[in-house]
């Protein structure tokens, strides 16, 4: 796999569409950086990466708190 994805590879990775790919870097959730003429946005493999694996520990969080809460 490339280096570097584009939005597309990353919309289709995380199986979403290509403005909520867009959405996530300009708010900063997933680090991207613009290359080329255009500004073509271009996303890290490793950043990506990183991106899903705080996904899976908010997620893991989430679910303690519920436990908690509920236990209460």
């Amino acid at each position: 796999m490339p280096r570097f994805l584009t939005l597309a590879d990353v919309a289709e990775q995380l199986q979403i569409n290509s403005p909520q790919a867009y959405a996530l870097v300009r708010s900063g959730e997933l680090k991207a950086i613009q290359v080329g003429g255009r500004g073509q946005w271009r996303v890290e493999e490793t950043m990506l990466e990183q991106y899903i694996q705080e996904r899976y520990a908010e997620a893991s969080r989430m679910i303690e708190e519920t436990k908690a809460k509920s236990s209460h």
